[in-house]
């Protein structure tokens, strides 16, 4: 909230009245036709200011005081300038016209970029300042013009025309490539007392103090720079940039400009590396290109001397760009990036280097014929194991997987088994890079590895709270020991008796087997990991990557791929880190899944009948999985029938029953566990309903399930029972027993109902002939025309 002076000035600038401003007005008008503008000025800015903010409506500035204000635009103070824009910002939006009436158009700067909502008339001052010649205004008149059209490249591409890519890019050659090679500034290589009159040009240096025998780069040191050089600073920042959104242009300009000199006053041809007069007949597009890939080779070049990271990213991501768009670069640039990435790929501080390497290697490596396995060791080595706790980076080496999936997946075969790396990024900073993973998980999944991602996805949590005790057993000896007093889990990382254990978790590549026989113990030892907030970080994830996990194996699963994962999810479900709502989370998803397993491949019930049975026949599984237990139950209910697989044999459907009657006798006439709760009715009920199906199938089943409906009936009429607390929770079981009982005295109702045959629980009426639904639809459809 604001304080009281300040609601203060908020309220007198609401009220203020119509005439009281008008006469505030002409003395603003007064104070600003002086050549000199003081403190009282910048006061009634400020005021005038408050006066336009503090209300919601709209106000119309009368023209003079308009037309002062805009010629603040170009005043030297940035002050006046800014508090200008915020003031014409305020009023009704200028048509653009209003422009004229700065003094200096070439003067064009941020603030009056601010005041054009049309971007178009934004392109053409900035174009017209870009064609008028450096003597026509003062010397800091271009700095503005490519942060304004970077800005405009970003939002709205479109506003540039043809004309202007050619001039632009003829202007960023001369930037670029004709810079001036002597110090600005007022430089000078005597002595102090040297006048002005004697003091001779002062050449550029290189990063170790050299002088430079080539031309100028961002590389390059001075005591002062000129305005080109400065140019020449801007270009580069935004030379990317405007490649990448230019690239597909034609330029559309036949007539090129042969006579191409430098339109840069003062701008020096370096005797060096002289551009050549073939490259000068070129289209200015085409002549950008070419300067482009010089100037960044040049860069690489000066790097050897003092290597600047930010400076080379940028220059290998030019070539990069240049090279796709000219490959007949890709021959002269490769052993300068060959030479680049073998001076840098031992030191890691270089990472963010290398991965503009990697993206060259990928895109132009089967070109020149290059080995790139060296280069996806790093990549899918190196990096993840040892930087992932670098936020930068993982950022960046998720995005170069996310732009290159593609190409990743067919050319690079280490890609699909660095699963195990990649996914400590996942496990260490879950949620900022979690949208990153669902976009790259499916690319992960194959009929290979596909148990093994399962198990490290449900290891995720294990795998963080690993990296948390890599980390802090790196610190120094204080902080040990003060961790020792604490961590039981430290001293077991340690320790070589575990070290198998956590070395599994940390592996960098696929192939080392699914999973380890002691994930017990493992959670044993990082049970105190449980309430660390990035461990609970990363198994909030899990559940989302398991959803697209299961929804990519679907697409791509066999016969032997879904029977070991139904395998896994099973074992899995009580092999979890003891994190109770993770757990549960963990449980319904399996449950999900297991469903549309089954639904989709019905043969693979009978096929893993026995894991499924032995499973569904274990009584504690009924209080500690209970969700993934009751899908089980039903999915053995449903399936194991001979419409749905002719191998189901009377044999298997009683051996289901008999372990199916068995739970549900034990739950229904025992008290449960100590320290569990009793059994839920969706459980108790879901048994009913299985044991009644299969009977229905097998006729001679019907007495027991009857005999034992008829038993639970007859128990709960005495009142309350010890496996159900709640009355209503038993009203609904007895209930459901009871229908399950009145169908099974018919049995072939029972059986229509109970197992429909597929022509009832998928009908198609709509396509049937012999119904009159296809009828009336088409009747419907005449009546009723849907509009186009």
């Amino acid at each position: 909230m604001y304080s009281h002076g300040s609601e203060s000035l908020i309220k007198q600038a609401r009220e203020i009245q119509e005439s009281e401003l008008q006469r505030f007005y002409g003395r603003l008008v007064k104070l600003l036709q002086g050549k000199e503008f003081g403190r009282e000025t910048v006061d009634s800015l400020q005021r005038l200011q408050l006066i336009l903010t503090a209300t919601k409506y709209t106000r119309t500035l009368p023209a003079e005081l308009q037309r002062r204000l805009f010629s603040l635009l170009s005043s030297p103070v940035e002050q006046l300038q800014v508090l200008s824009s915020a003031v014409l910002r305020e009023t009704l939006p200028p048509s653009g016209k209003e422009l004229n009436y700065t003094e200096n158009i070439g003067q064009l700067n941020t603030h009056t970029a601010a005041l054009l909502a049309d971007l178009s008339s934004l392109c053409a001052l900035v174009l017209r300042s870009l064609e008028s010649r450096q003597s026509e205004g003062p010397v800091h008149s271009l700095t503005h013009t490519l942060p304004i059209l970077n800005t405009v490249l970003t939002h709205s591409p479109e506003c540039l025309s043809e004309d202007h890519l050619t001039l632009l890019s003829k202007k960023l050659v001369d930037w670029l490539r004709y810079a001036s090679i002597t110090q600005g500034g007022g430089a000078s290589s005597g002595g102090f007392f040297i006048g002005p009159r004697s003091r001779q040009p002062v050449p550029i240096a290189e990063l170790d103090g050299t002088v430079s025998g080539d031309f100028f780069t961002v590389l390059c040191v001075g005591q002062g720079f000129t305005e080109d050089q400065w140019m020449n600073v801007y270009s580069f920042s935004m030379l990317h940039h405007w490649l990448l959104t230019y690239h597909s242009v034609s330029s559309g300009n036949a007539a090129a400009d042969i006579d191409d000199r430098s339109e840069v006053e003062g701008s020096v041809v370096s005797m060096v590396s002289a551009t050549s007069s073939s490259s000068r007949l070129l289209p200015p597009k085409e002549r950008l290109r070419e300067k482009a890939f010089q100037y960044c080779l040049r860069l690489i070049e000066q790097s050897d001397r003092s290597e600047r990271i930010c400076c080379l990213v940028e220059a290998v991501c030019i070539l990069n760009t240049v090279c796709v768009e000219e490959v007949s670069l890709v021959y002269r640039s490769f052993p300068c990036v060959k030479a680049l990435f073998g001076r840098l790929n031992s030191d890691l501080t270089f990472a963010r280097v290398l991965l503009p390497v990697a993206q060259f290697y990928l895109n132009h490596g089967e070109m020149v014929a290059v080995d790139c396995e060296s280069v996806w060791k790093l990549v899918f080595g190196r990096f993840p194991a040892e930087l992932y706790n670098d936020p930068f980076l993982a950022h960046e080496l998720l995005r170069f997987l996310r732009l290159n999936l593609q190409n990743l997946q067919l050319r690079v075969p280490q890609y699909s088994r660095s699963f195990p790396n990649l996914l400590k990024f996942l496990a260490w900073d879950s949620p900022a890079v979690v949208d990153d993973f669902v976009d790259l998980l499916p690319s992960l999944v194959t009929t290979d590895t596909a148990v093994e991602l399962l198990h490290t996805l449900l290891d995720l949590p294990c795998l963080s709270a690993t990296l948390v005790l890599q980390l802090r057993c790196a610190h120094t000896v204080a902080t040990e020991q003060n961790c020792q007093n604490t961590l039981h889990s430290l001293d077991a990382f340690r320790s070589t008796k575990f070290r198998g254990l956590f070395l599994y978790l940390l592996r960098t590549e696929a192939g080392s087997g699914d999973t380890i026989d002691r994930l017990s113990m493992l959670h044993e030892l990082l049970a105190e990991a449980a309430d660390w907030p990035r461990v609970a970080h990363c198994a909030q994830t899990v559940p989302v990557m398991l959803h697209i996990f299961f929804n990519t194996i679907i697409t791509i699963a066999d016969e032997k791929l879904l029977a070991s994962l139904i395998l896994a999810m099973l074992e899995r479900s009580t092999l979890l880190l003891n994190l109770p709502i993770y757990i549960k989370e963990i449980h319904r998803v399996f449950s999900c899944h297991l469903l549309r397993l089954c639904k989709l491949h019905p043969y693979v019930v009978v096929d893993q009948s026995h894991v499924l049975l032995e499973f569904a026949g274990t009584t504690a599984n009924v209080y500690s999985k209970e969700e993934i237990y009751t899908h089980v139950v039903w999915v053995l209910g449903e399936y194991l029938s001979v419409s749905r697989d002719s191998r189901c044999s009377v044999k298997l459907i009683t051996s289901c029953f008999e372990s199916l009657e068995a739970v549900l006798f034990e739950i229904t006439s025992s008290t449960p566990p100590p320290g569990t709760a009793c059994p839920t009715p969706r459980v108790i009920t879901t048994l009913m309903s299985a044991l009644a199906k299969l009977a229905s199938r097998s006729h001679d089943l019907i007495p027991r399930v009857s005999l034992f409906l008829s038993k639970l009936r007859t128990v709960t009429r005495g009142g309350s029972v010890t496996w159900c607390s709640d009355e209503e929770d038993l009203v609904a079981i007895v209930t459901r027993g009871e229908e399950l009982w009145s169908l099974l005295k018919t049995p072939g109702v029972a059986q229509s109902v109970l197992t429909p045959p597929p022509h009832v629980t998928t009908p198609q009426w709509h396509r049937d002939t012999n119904m009159s639904m296809p009828l009336q639809l088409r009747t419907l459809t005449r009546c009723f025309p849907t509009k186009s």
